[in-house]
C-alpha cells in the first residue's frame, strides 16, 4: 500500500505548476486520505533521489519549508523556488496565497 499511495503523492507533485507551491495535505485531501499529510511527506521525503519530482514546491500548510533539511546543500529548497520567482524569507514564503496551487479531488 504504501509504494502506491508514494506513486499516487508522485502524481500529483508532478502536476505542480513551476513558480507555485502547494501543501502535504492539500495533496492528501486531493488523494481522499486528509489525515494523512504526514505520510505525504514520507513520500516526499524519500523523493529525493528522483528528479522528475518537483518536491521543492510542497511546503506545509503555513507556507513553510518545513522539508528543507531533506534538501542537498543548507538552501537548495530556497534557491529552487526563488529560481522559479517564488519569494522566501526566513523558511517562509512570501505571497503563499498568491502561489499556492490547489490540486485536483481525485
Amino acid at each position: 500500500m504504501e509504494e502506491n499511495f508514494f506513486e499516487r503523492v508522485y502524481a500529483i507533485a508532478k502536476q505542480i505548476p513551476e513558480g507555485k507551491v502547494t501543501s502535504y495535505g492539500a495533496i492528501a485531501k486531493a488523494l481522499g486520505t486528509a489525515r494523512s499529510a504526514r505520510m505525504v511527506g514520507w513520500a516526499m521525503n524519500a523523493s529525493h533521489n528522483r528528479e522528475d519530482i518537483p518536491a521543492h514546491r510542497v511546503v506545509n500548510r503555513k507556507g513553510l519549508l518545513s522539508g528543507k533539511h531533506h534538501f542537498d546543500g543548507t538552501n537548495l529548497m530556497q534557491q529552487l523556488l526563488e529560481n522559479e520567482g517564488i519569494k522566501v524569507i526566513d523558511n517562509q514564503i512570501i505571497d503563499f496565497e498568491k502561489h499556492f496551487w490547489q490540486p485536483e479531488v481525485y
